[in-house]
């Protein structure tokens, strides 16, 4: 697959403060790239220089070959953005905010692709409704559907599926995983769901304090953490599993009838063994290995650590 957006040595200060610091990475042809990091690390600012909204300090920016800044008004035409932190006009109805925006673009059959659109995200009903008397998660989808109304070759994608339901959520993920087979579509992915992360996303890339500090695969990332999730359900010898693992400094947790410990994946058998030779015994075992979540949660715990 060849990079239909590539970031070299990105930049951007305002005064003294270094927000993005030297990235570079890229998005291939029909690739859904997980942009993530923790609250200030980068993202929004690489969001609006990849948007062309902010003026890199240093670095470029090209889709489909072509530089940003010095194309933008043809690559725009083939780029769209969703987020759920901006507003919509309030007082225009679903349907005239779609028309209104489809405006910015050279859309063939306008109101057709409309209409299309309306139907895939289930916003026909409220077509006139003002955007001003719809709920969050419904503000949500047609934040969602907007950003497909001119057929983009990229998509970049900002909590998409913020403040929906699970079933909503789990719809609009299903369509931008159609939406990118049917067309080939390229998407930058950015979500505080680390589940959500591990279904849709082919590649993850890690910003913190403004640097790239990992890119691989979800499962990669997760493989890279040791830790793994054991939970007994115990039949008898909690006060005896509470000593033995505080002796050994294995982190553990009681949520109401299960034992959550926390150990290498390496080491669970003979963990098992030893404290079944200390008359601990259990009903019920499950074992979670690593996951993105873990993995993410290791960056944040590394940041608290470094503030303190």
């Amino acid at each position: 697959m060849e990079n239909i957006l590539e970031v070299k040595n990105l930049t951007k200060k305002f005064g003294n403060f270094i927000a993005v610091n030297d990235i570079s990475f890229n998005l291939k042809e029909g690739e859904i790239l997980g942009f993530l990091g923790v609250n200030g690390a980068g993202k929004t600012t690489t969001m609006q220089m990849l948007l062309g909204i902010l003026t890199p300090t240093k670095g470029d920016i090209s889709y489909f070959g072509k530089n940003l800044f010095s194309h933008k008004s043809e690559i725009m035409e083939q780029v769209n953005f969703s987020t759920t932190y901006t507003q919509l006009p309030w007082n225009l109805t679903v349907k005239e905010n779609l028309t209104f925006i489809s405006y910015l673009y050279n859309i063939p059959e306008r109101k057709k692709r409309i209409e299309k659109i309306m139907h895939v995200f289930d916003l026909v009903e409220m077509a006139n409704k003002q955007v001003a008397t719809l709920s969050a998660g419904q503000k949500t989808k047609v934040n969602l559907a907007k950003a497909f109304i001119n057929f983009p070759k990229v998509l970049l994608l900002d909590e998409p599926t913020a403040s929906l339901d699970v079933e909503t959520a789990s719809e609009m993920r299903n369509m931008l995983l159609k939406e990118r087979t049917e067309f080939n579509t390229s998407m930058l992915f950015t979500s505080h769901n680390m589940a959500e992360v591990e279904d849709i996303c082919d590649r993850v890339i890690f910003i913190h304090d403004g640097k790239v500090i990992a890119n691989d695969t979800p499962e990669n990332l997760a493989k890279s953490i040791q830790i793994s999730h054991v939970m007994l359900v115990l039949e008898k010898g909690e006060k005896k599993l509470l000593e033995y693992c505080n002796e050994r400094n294995i982190p553990i947790s009681i949520k109401k009838h299960a034992s959550l410990i926390d150990i290498p994946e390496q080491q669970i058998a003979n963990f098992l063994q030893n404290i079944g030779n200390q008359g601990i015994t259990y009903r019920e075992i499950a074992i979670e290995k690593p996951t993105l979540e873990d993995y993410f949660m290791q960056v944040v715990e590394k940041e608290e650590h470094e503030i303190t």
